[in-house]
C-alpha cells in the first residue's frame, strides 16, 4: 500500500560539494521497507517530480529523507532553492529493491556508482541496527575521494558492525586514502569477493550503469539469475 503526504522540508544536509539529503517531517511516517523508493513533486509553474531513492533507514524513527545529486535539470534546480520549512508531495513507499529479513543470516554484495548509493545506506543502516548477521561486502565506485556519499556514515558502520566491508573505488588517486583505482569489473569483483558465488548482489543506478554491472555478473562470472537484484534510475 502507498500513501500520498504533504512533507515539510525539516533539514538539508551537504553529503557532497552536488548531493544533498533533504530530511522530511511527515508527521506519521508510514511503514516502508529499506531500499524502496519515493515520488516527489516541486510546486512550481507545472508539477516537478522525480522518483528518488529513501536514504534513510526504518530503524531512524521520526524522518523520511531522500538525497540527489544536484545537476542542471529543472527538478534540480528548485530542489536546490528549496529551504527548510518548505511543503514538498511526496508518495511512497515504492519499489521492490530490498532485503529479505527471514531470520537467517545472509551473505551480499552491493555495486554501487555515485548516488546510486542511497538505498545501499538505507539498506546497510537496517541491518546494522537490527545487527541481523547478514554479511556485506559494498564495493562503491565513484570519481574522486570528493565524490563519495555516506563515507563517514559507511566509516561508522564498519566499526559497529564486523561483519561490514567497504571497497572503494576511484578514478584518480587521493594521497593517504585506501582505495581501488579504475572501474567495477571482474577482477575487482573476485578479488575483494572471493566467495561472490555464495552471495546475492544488490545493484542500482542509471540504466548504463546497470547493464555494465549485469554483464560482469551473469556473463562474465556466471552467477545466477536468481542471485542478481538490480533496480535502475530511470530519469537520472
Amino acid at each position: 500500500m502507498t500513501y500520498e503526504a504533504e512533507a515539510k522540508i525539516k533539514e538539508i544536509i551537504q553529503r557532497t560539494y552536488n548531493v544533498k539529503s533533504f530530511r522530511l517531517d511527515v508527521g506519521d511516517v508510514k511503514d516502508f521497507k529499506a531500499g524502496q523508493f519515493m515520488r516527489v513533486s516541486l510546486k512550481a509553474e507545472r508539477e516537478c517530480k522525480r522518483y528518488l531513492s529513501i536514504s534513510n533507514s526504518p530503524t531512524e524513527k521520526g524522518r523520511i529523507e531522500f538525497t540527489k545529486k544536484i545537476t542542471e535539470s529543472d527538478f534540480s534546480e528548485l530542489l536546490n532553492s528549496s529551504k527548510p520549512g518548505d511543503l514538498v508531495k511526496i508518495q511512497y513507499p515504492l519499489g521492490k529493491f530490498t532485503l529479505e529479513d527471514n531470520g537467517n543470516p545472509q551473505k551480499i554484495a552491493f555495486l554501487s556508482g555515485g548516488i546510486g548509493i542511497t538505498p545501499i545506506r538505507s539498506i546497510t543502516k537496517y541491518v546494522v541496527d537490527k545487527n541481523l548477521g547478514t554479511d556485506i561486502v559494498l564495493v562503491y565506485a565513484n570519481r574522486t575521494i570528493n565524490d563519495i556519499a555516506f563515507m563517514e556514515d559507511f566509516d561508522l558502520m564498519q566499526k559497529q558492525y564486523s561483519k561490514l566491508k567497504v571497497v572503494h573505488i576511484l578514478s584518480e588517486p587521493a594521497p593517504g586514502f585506501k582505495c581501488r583505482l579504475g572501474r567495477i569489473n571482474a577482477e575487482i569483483v573476485k578479488a575483494e569477493i572471493p566467495d561472490y558465488n555464495e552471495r546475492k548482489f544488490f545493484f542500482c543506478g542509471p540504466p548504463p550503469m546497470v547493464e555494465a554491472m549485469k554483464k560482469i555478473l551473469s556473463d562474465e562470472l556466471v552467477l545466477a539469475k536468481e542471485n542478481i537484484i538490480m533496480e535502475n534510475f530511470v530519469g537520472y
